[in-house]
């Protein structure tokens, strides 16, 4: 599972810095004193404002495809998430079938769709792999 999303990233000559912006995301804004500190920051940024659109059930744009940006990852807590509800979504399953074919309670799976809350096993991970028959993690 790899998942990014484009930014630019341009130095501002007037304010010193390597400002960071996201076309998905407008208003997504953040800066770094060097282009790595930027990048940094850009993932932090990403991670908060994807987490957030988790928290309200706010639809989560699909990446655009830039050639000139440079891709930015979320922390992987918030792409597992995003991950687990994309695979839910498609499959036309609910919350509770997931659950039930995983063998968990429903508040079980619902955590693991939750970036704050989910920290799913290695066995967990192979379980979801095979419900939604996509390789999640590549040994």
């Amino acid at each position: 599972m790899k998942m990014s999303y484009p930014a630019n990233i341009v130095w501002s000559e007037s304010d010193e810095v390597f400002e960071v912006s996201f076309p998905d995301f407008p208003g997504c804004i953040t800066f770094g004193a060097t282009r790595e500190e930027a990048e940094i920051m850009a993932s932090d940024v990403l991670s908060g404002i994807l987490e957030s659109m988790i928290k309200r059930s706010l639809d989560i744009p699909a990446a655009s495809k830039i050639k000139e940006a440079t891709l930015i990852a979320p922390a992987p807590s918030v792409a597992f998430a995003l991950w687990l509800r994309a695979r839910r979504s498609a499959s036309g399953m609910t919350l509770t079938d997931v659950a039930d074919k995983l063998g968990v309670k429903y508040q079980v799976y619902q955590k693991l769709e939750n970036p704050e809350t989910a920290n799913p096993t290695l066995r967990t991970i192979a379980k979801l792999e095979r419900v939604f028959g996509e390789t999640l993690v590549a040994l």
